[in-house]
């Protein structure tokens, strides 16, 4: 224990350096010489709560206590598995998300990186990323979360809104979550994230623009805009079902969005995603990943990866899920040394959906470089460069199609859903033309 705490501080504080002679030198992030199928993002699922909030539906339990011991030894097991069956030979980012993982002891999240560590190449600059609570998160516990690894912070903010935290099940007040907020500034400069809600039951476009502004004057550089989705089986979802409280209106749910990226545009925040918003150079390593379809080992109850198999020999992808409730997970990491419920091989045809589905959330989108690594023969002029549909949305400004690649313009982002619907639809059809022209005589 006591040497995986000190191991921990040392990497904790070459990353620090790491991280200063970056800025100094003000590069952007620089890839590993390795190729795709041996680099991966890292994520941790702690799966554990203080309470459910009312619109949540994610993997997560509320225990009368919980054996962290017993956690802590099966999440490391399991990465060293993972990395072990994925080969993969470096790891570029390390996301600690739940559930509240501001509630595992910072020991634990020392335990896992040295684990990681020992088992891979985890570069010093390494994106260590921990979502926190802020009734979790007291200066001294973040405190001791940076000693562990961890140096970035997502907060759970959601509202500025007593009323509305008090709707959504939240723990915490508005005076509370600025707090914290303060403290992770003060902790991690640079470094910090806060995600802020749109579109709840019976909120208005002013009140909720003044909690934006209001959230500027004390926000650090990366904002997440997320829209209240209603899922079935949550407290909320049952209240607005039973008339307890009105349906969330979905044209003042767009005009908060469409307003908000303005006031952050403004504010000097690049919206390099959907929901993501980011001034400094302060871009989520980790959700980059995902958005750019590189893979990623998913461990603890419940949690998704996607990953080629090198140790087994193939040179498939796969989608993985792991055992969702956390005491058998447990057992079966025990006995199996990881717990994955599900493998699911991924086709080229579903690879290449992904990747542009998630590609275009982003400012970058897909560029013709980027869309060659995963399909080297049917390029993006192919599939949509002389389609009637996208030269019309070409010449509506919602999409562009040149040299770069193929993005969303800034207008194009706020309705992606309704572009990716025609775009998906083209490369099926331009994929299964493909496939017939390959059959003789077809």
């Amino acid at each position: 224990m006591a040497l995986a705490g000190v191991r921990a501080r040392a990497w904790a504080a070459a990353a620090k350096i790491a991280q200063r002679q970056r800025r100094a030198e003000g590069a952007e992030r620089s890839r590993s010489p390795e190729s795709g199928s041996q680099r991966a993002a890292l994520y941790v699922h702690w799966p554990y709560c203080e309470k459910r909030c009312s619109y949540c539906n994610f993997n997560k339990y509320i225990p009368r206590g919980v054996e962290e011991a017993a956690m802590r030894s099966c999440l490391v097991t399991e990465a060293q598995t993972l990395l072990r069956l994925s080969g993969v030979q470096r790891v570029e980012s390390v996301f600690f998300g739940g559930g509240t993982p501001s509630l595992a002891s910072p020991h634990t999240v020392a335990a896992i990186l040295e684990a990681v560590a020992q088992a891979t190449h985890l570069p010093a600059d390494c994106e260590v990323t921990l979502e926190a609570n802020p009734t979790s998160a007291p200066g001294s516990r973040l405190s001791a979360f940076g000693a562990a690894g961890v140096n970035r912070l997502s907060i759970g903010l959601q509202s500025l809104n007593d009323t509305e935290l008090q709707l959504l099940g939240r723990t915490h007040s508005a005076s509370d979550a600025l707090q914290t907020l303060a403290e992770a500034r003060r902790l991690f400069p640079g470094r910090v994230s806060v995600d802020l809600m749109l579109g709840l039951p019976t909120q208005q476009v002013g009140p909720w623009l003044r909690q934006l502004k209001e959230l500027l004057h004390h926000c650090d550089d990366h904002v997440s805009l997320y829209q209240l989705t209603l899922e079935r089986g949550t407290t909320l979802f049952t209240q607005v079902q039973q008339g307890a409280l009105p349906a969330p209106d979905p044209d003042l749910a767009a005009e908060m969005y469409q307003e908000g990226r303005a006031v952050l545009r403004e504010a000097g925040f690049r919206q390099y995603e959907v929901s993501n918003f980011a001034r400094n150079g302060a871009l989520s390593t980790h959700n980059w990943t995902y958005w750019q379809c590189g893979q990623y080992l998913g461990i603890g109850p419940g949690a998704h990866g996607r990953f080629v198999p090198q140790e087994a020999g193939s040179h498939v992808r796969e989608a993985r899920i792991q055992t969702l409730e956390p005491d058998i997970w447990m057992k079966e990491v025990m006995l199996h040394g990881h717990g994955t419920r599900k493998r699911i091989p991924l086709g080229k045809l579903e690879l290449l959906e992904e990747v542009l589905a998630m590609g275009l959330r982003t400012d970058v989108g897909i560029t013709h470089q980027h869309w060659q690594q995963f399909e080297p023969q049917l390029t993006l002029w192919d599939v949509f460069g002389t389609n009637k549909e996208v030269n019309t949305l070409l010449e509506q400004g919602l999409l562009q199609l040149d040299h770069g690649g193929l993005r969303c313009s800034w207008e194009g982002l706020a309705v992606l859903d309704s572009l990716l619907l025609t775009l998906l639809l083209l490369l099926q059809e331009a994929w299964q033309q493909r496939a017939l022209s390959s059959v003789p005589g077809g």
